[in-house]
C-alpha cells in the first residue's frame, strides 16, 4: 500500500489513466495535474493546477513517457494549458522526493542534478523495455499489414539491432514466416542471433544486405538507415523505425525516392494504451513501495 504518500501524476496520455487507477487502488494521495478536460472522474484523486501544487508535501512525481521538452513543459493531452516544471518547483520538494519519467532529456537530467532530487528513467529498465516490447511488436504487425500489399509470410524482413525490442521483433516476424535477417555490431549479438537461428550480418554490410529487403524494422536511435542504404533498397520496401525521436532513417531521402518510411517510436501507447499503462503502473508500484519504505526507516 502507498498509504501516506502524495504523488503528483502530470500530462501524459492514456496510459498515464492505468498509473492513476493503481495509485487510488494502492491508497496514494493523488494530485492531478493536465487533466482538467478530462470527462472522466477518479473518486480519491485532485484535479489541481501546476501553481497550486503543495511540492513540500510530495514524495514523487509522476511525469509522461516523454517527460518533458527542452524547455521543460510536459504534454497535457487532456488539458489545453501549458504546464511547465521548473526548477524552484523541485527545490521546494523534500530531500527524498523522487522525478520518475518514461525518458530524459537535457533538460530534465540537469533539473534533477541542480536539484539533487532522485530521477528514475522507466524506460531504462530491462523489465519495462521487454514488457513494451509486447505492444510494440503488436503495432509494428499492424503497421506492416496496413502499409503492404503482400504477406508478411515469405517476405525478407530485416531488423536492425538485437536489443529488447529487436529480439521480440525478429522472433514474431519469424514465427508469421518471414525470412529474418538481423543486422548488429558486436560480437555476441552476432552469436545470439545465428543461436536463434535468425541470418546474421554485420551492420557495416548493411548497403549489401539491404538490396533485396521487402521490410526494413530499425530499433537503433542514431542515423542508420541513410540516403545511401535507402538507395540501394527495392522502390517496394516498406521502413518502420522504432527508434526513440529523431529515429534512425533519413526520412527526407525516403519520400523523395518514394519508399515509404514511417517513424513510429510509441506504439505501446497508441496501440494498447491499457496494457501499457498497466505495465508502467506495475512498475511504479513496486518502485514507489521501496521509496515509502525507505522512508519510514529514515524516521
Amino acid at each position: 500500500m502507498l498509504t501516506d504518500m502524495h504523488i503528483a501524476v502530470i500530462g501524459g496520455d492514456a496510459r498515464q489513466l492505468e498509473v492513476i487507477r493503481k495509485m487510488i487502488e494502492l491508497d496514494a494521495k493523488l494530485s492531478l495535474i493536465g487533466f482538467d478536460q478530462l470527462d472522466h472522474g477518479f473518486t480519491g484523486a485532485a484535479k489541481e493546477q501546476m501553481q497550486e501544487l503543495d511540492f513540500s508535501s510530495l514524495d514523487a512525481i509522476i511525469l509522461p513517457v516523454a517527460g518533458t521538452n527542452l524547455e521543460g513543459q510536459i504534454d497535457t493531452i487532456f488539458s489545453n494549458k501549458k504546464v511547465v516544471l521548473t526548477k524552484e518547483q523541485v527545490e521546494e520538494t523534500p530531500s527524498h522526493f523522487t522525478i520518475y519519467s518514461g525518458i530524459s532529456n537535457a533538460y530534465l537530467d540537469g533539473l534533477a542534478a541542480s536539484t539533487n532530487r532522485k530521477l528514475v528513467k522507466l524506460f531504462e529498465r530491462d523489465d519495462v523495455a521487454i514488457y513494451n516490447s509486447i505492444p510494440t511488436v503488436e503495432g509494428t504487425i499492424m503497421m506492416v499489414i496496413q502499409h503492404t500489399d503482400y504477406t508478411i509470410h515469405g517476405s525478407k524482413v530485416m531488423v536492425l539491432g538485437f536489443g529488447r525490442t529487436g529480439m521480440s521483433v525478429a522472433r514474431t516476424f519469424q514465427a508469421l514466416g518471414a525470412k529474418v535477417r538481423v543486422g548488429a555490431r558486436r560480437s555476441e549479438h552476432l552469436a545470439r542471433i545465428t543461436e536463434m537461428t535468425f541470418a546474421p550480418f554485420h551492420l557495416n554490410d548493411l548497403e549489401q544486405e539491404v538490396q533485396d529487403a521487402d521490410i526494413v524494422i530499425n530499433t537503433i536511435p542514431h542515423l542508420i538507415v541513410t540516403a545511401s542504404i535507402i538507395s540501394k533498397m527495392p522502390a517496394h520496401t516498406l521502413i518502420v523505425d522504432l527508434a526513440s525521436k529523431p529515429g534512425g532513417t533519413d526520412f527526407r531521402y525516403a519520400e523523395k525516392r518514394g519508399v515509404k518510411a514511417f517513424l513510429a517510436p510509441g506504439l505501446p501507447g497508441i496501440v494498447a494504451p491499457k496494457t501499457a499503462g498497466q505495465i508502467l503502473a506495475n512498475v511504479l508500484t513496486s518502485l514507489l513501495s521501496e521509496d515509502k519504505a525507505r522512508k519510514e526507516n529514515v524516521k
